[in-house]
């Protein structure tokens, strides 16, 4: 691959290697295990002392092609490629937290990895603390002598919060800490956090990369260093590593990426403009907005705003469930970055395992709704949300 190549190219042609048929496309290697000309070579293998494949777990020609592209795409030295986006949150978090620990992370993320840091780490007497990333003074307040990493998405899950990467990757710097973010949201042809200092990289590949809303995968992106951990400690005995199908077609979804992206952040921005218009909505949380706060990151940190749009209607809870319920050719829906718009309501869907009070903290309302906007026309998908307000 060509250094020069520009992302867009990449998405195609990055990872690639030549298969002894010529097929154009990659072979799926559809295989749990791999057979050793000797019991020499197996055990060279296992020893790390020969190269080539064991056990699909262990590698397969398949996935080891996705990880190949998701880090270049990145700019990391290495990725792994998990069953579930969770999966790789879990595999980041596990590979750099043991009991005593503590965990520095954003008051908003999704509602599973809230539950993963709030029920399951503290099983194990790892000690979570949330505070308002927007507000640096309070990460570092955070701090203390056990804290290990730092942990948030940008844009946050579901209210599209911004935060700074290059200040965040510089805090965790400081005081010696790993640094991880969820980048699903932008996908690294919009963001790029590694460039800005930030050690671990994780998606839910589910999303945008695949595309398609048929796959559940995770990728985590890192240094060597990192990774050996990550993939021959954490996933090789977690055994949270991602079928080599699902790996095929999440390289087939990454094709043409960079053209859905590009239609996903068009029809965004008309959305985001209609309803930051409509009088039936009190608020728009999109970065792609100048009345939002994270619009001063646009263009140094972020290249587009994205396909997700979160937003408040002037109403209560029972208004806010019926216009989801009345609203056409939008699904109800959980995930993002499917073909299809789909919406959502955060505070009974997504974010449910929050507490009343931390979604108060989180600032997760009840009249809040998330909308992923798909690749259909914009007229149509403006015209259906529309109709919907006016029935309010």
């Amino acid at each position: 691959m060509r250094e020069s190549w520009q992302l867009a190219t990449q998405v195609i042609h990055a990872g690639r290697e030549p298969n002894e048929t010529g097929a154009l496309v990659s072979p799926l290697c559809q295989s749990a295990t791999f057979v050793f000309d000797s019991a020499e070579q197996g055990g060279a293998r296992f020893a790390g002392e020969e190269a080539g494949y064991i056990y699909t777990r262990l590698g397969n020609p398949t996935t080891a092609e996705l990880e190949r592209k998701i880090a270049a795409l990145e700019g990391s030295d290495s990725a792994a490629a998990t069953a579930s986006g969770m999966a790789a949150v879990s595999a980041a978090l596990l590979a750099n937290l043991q009991m005593g620990d503590h965990l520095v992370a954003s008051n908003a993320v999704y509602g599973c990895t809230f539950a993963l840091m709030n029920s399951q780490l503290a099983k194990f007497g790892i000690e979570v603390t949330l505070v308002n990333f927007c507000n640096l003074a309070e990460i570092e307040a955070a701090i203390t002598s056990n804290t290990k990493v730092i942990f948030c998405e940008t844009p946050v899950n579901p209210h599209l919060e911004v935060f700074d990467l290059d200040a965040i990757a510089s805090i965790a710097k400081q005081h010696n800490l790993v640094s991880v973010v969820d980048n699903t949201f932008m996908t690294p042809l919009l963001q790029q956090p590694i460039k800005h200092g930030i050690d671990i990289v994780i998606h839910s590949a589910t999303k945008y990369l695949n595309g398609h809303g048929d796959v559940i995968a995770g990728i985590v992106c890192a240094s060597h260093e990192q990774m050996d951990v990550i993939k021959y400690e954490v996933l090789k005995d977690i055994g949270a590593v991602i079928s080599p199908h699902d790996a095929w077609l999440i390289l087939r979804g990454l094709k043409t990426l960079d053209v859905r992206v590009s239609r996903h952040c068009d029809n965004a921005e008309k959305v985001a403009q209609f309803l930051e218009a409509h009088t039936k909505v009190s608020k728009v949380y999109y970065p792609g907005l100048r009345s939002h706060s994270g619009n001063e990151y646009m263009g140094r940190q972020m290249k587009r705003a994205g396909g997700v749009i979160a937003f408040e209607l002037d109403a209560d809870l029972q208004d806010s469930i019926a216009f989801i319920n009345h609203l056409e050719l939008f699904s109800i829906a959980v995930s993002l970055g499917d073909a299809e718009s789909l919406i959502q309501h955060p505070a009974s869907m997504t974010h449910s395992p929050y507490s009343e009070e931390q979604r108060a903290r989180a600032g997760i309302t009840d009249n809040l709704l998330r909308i992923s906007v798909g690749l259909e026309a914009v007229e149509d998908i403006i015209a259906a949300l529309d109709e919907a307000l006016t029935a309010l």
